[in-house]
């Protein structure tokens, strides 16, 4: 479920927005932190991403102007990530669009008490991935 229906998120976001599922997911994160930039490294746990997959990410994004990098002034060895005017009137635009689409592909779908079970298995899920190391249950 979780794979048909991030795939038809994705096309109708790129369709309808012309931004990625990738594209989408760095904006969000960005328009919702102070100053709308971002430590790369930390920007990167938060997302689960990998630093490297990030930062490809942000070249292809700096590229059509949607954000820029940074020095980070308070660490030289740093570098922050920036939405520009670009990029925030990018998910100013594409917003409404994804979360339509999520309303009609998955929320609409499902009564009062399923929404209500479907956010208490959510937190039992998030409760326990919350309390692991991260290298727990991993075979090395």
């Amino acid at each position: 479920m979780f794979t048909r229906l991030e795939g038809r998120l994705a096309r109708e976001l790129q369709k309808h927005t012309g931004l990625s599922m990738a594209d989408y997911t760095v904006l969000s994160n960005l328009v919702e932190v102070e100053q709308r930039k971002w430590r790369i490294t930390s920007m990167a746990e938060h997302m689960q991403w990998s630093q490297s997959r990030l930062s490809h990410q942000v070249r292809r994004m700096e590229e059509r102007g949607l954000v820029r990098r940074e020095e980070d002034r308070g660490d030289a060895r740093g570098t922050l990530i920036a939405l520009t005017k670009d990029g925030l009137h990018a998910i100013a635009a594409a917003a409404p669009e994804h979360f339509g689409s999520v309303r009609r592909h998955m929320l609409d779908l499902l009564t009062e008490r399923q929404l209500a079970s479907l956010g208490q298995i959510t937190d039992i899920v998030l409760t326990h991935l919350d309390g692991l190391d991260d290298s727990e249950g991993i075979d090395d």
